[in-house]
């Protein structure tokens, strides 16, 4: 009798299929949230895999917070096109015109800002489940995320009030105005993230490999000068964001994980491989998010946005 062996990567590949299939089943109205980062990729490829040759039977849904990098939302929008997906973007500045969202001059980032507005896009397109790229290995508070994260009638998540996953199963179960967040990629790292676009050949955006661009050096960390604001009438987006008497200089250097530009630092790196960029991963000391902005301002942060219903 013959037997199959499945590698590592084709374990956590057959485990995530599962559960992607597992949300197409049981859940009505699902969406994937697709930002262009380098996870989100992974789950695209691992959707194909899923439903091919059927279409993929969820719209793709990014929040944007108006600070992204240019070529994140060039490729965001490409990859959406080529695979025939619908793209739903809901952004942060959408949300301060209609009054969903108030920003507040003491705030430069607009992370925060997001979860209004992923609440609003999921009560006005009524998603039941929202498919997320976000992996235990990250920080503290997702190591505490279940496969199906319940989230309540508020989109709020309480880590305490999660449902046992035994067997491989999944209680999917909601009542009205509640929703599950499902993190197929749980089980992997970041490692595992490279090596599997590696072998399927993933296209990701050029920003994760070396380039030059000018930075400035804020709170132990280099972050991208942003662009010019060109129109006087209206806010500068960036006001509060820009170097001021910070250094400054001109580096060769790459992003390790994607937020915005004023949450993102900047790498010194000459990696212009994947092989290159799972090479210095393998010799890295500090953390993937050890370079988030947003992250550093409290070893809190990312478990009190969850709880008011972030990503």
């Amino acid at each position: 009798m013959k037997s199959y062996h499945l590698d590592h990567l084709q374990y956590l590949e057959t485990e995530a299929i599962h559960v992607m299939r597992e949300v197409a089943a049981e859940f009505e109205r699902p969406a994937l949230l697709f930002s262009g980062g380098k996870d989100s990729i992974c789950l695209l490829r691992l959707a194909e895999k899923a439903f091919r040759p059927a279409d993929i039977p969820m719209p793709f849904l990014n929040v944007e917070t108006g600070h992204e990098f240019p070529e994140l939302l060039e490729f965001r929008d490409r990859r959406a096109k080529e695979l025939g997906a619908k793209l739903i973007v809901r952004s942060v500045d959408q949300a301060v015109a209609n009054g969903t969202a108030v920003l507040t001059k003491s705030e430069i980032s607009r992370n925060r800002m997001q979860i209004p507005v992923l609440l609003g896009a999921i009560e006005e397109y009524r998603f039941d489940c929202c498919i997320g790229g976000a992996r235990r290995d990250e920080e503290k508070a997702r190591a505490k995320e279940r496969f199906f994260s319940f989230r309540d009638g508020f989109g709020q998540w309480d880590p305490k009030n999660q449902r046992p996953e035994l067997w491989n199963l999944y209680n999917a179960r909601l009542n009205g105005g509640e929703n599950m967040r499902v993190f197929p990629l749980s089980n992997w790292t970041e490692m595992d993230v490279w090596e599997y676009i590696k072998r399927e050949q993933l296209e990701v955006p050029n920003i994760y490999f070396s380039h030059t661009r000018e930075c400035f050096f804020r709170a132990g960390q280099w972050l991208p000068v942003p662009p010019p604001h060109t129109d006087p009438t209206t806010p500068d987006p960036f006001e509060g964001a820009r170097p001021g008497k910070e250094p400054r200089k001109t580096m060769v250097c790459r992003v390790r994980t994607i937020a915005d530009m004023i949450s993102t630092g900047m790498l010194e790196s000459p990696a212009t491989s994947i092989d290159d960029i799972i090479g210095e991963i393998s010799a890295a000391r500090v953390t993937e998010r050890g370079s988030r902005a947003d992250d550093k301002a409290s070893e809190a942060a990312m478990e009190d946005r969850k709880k008011q219903g972030y990503f």
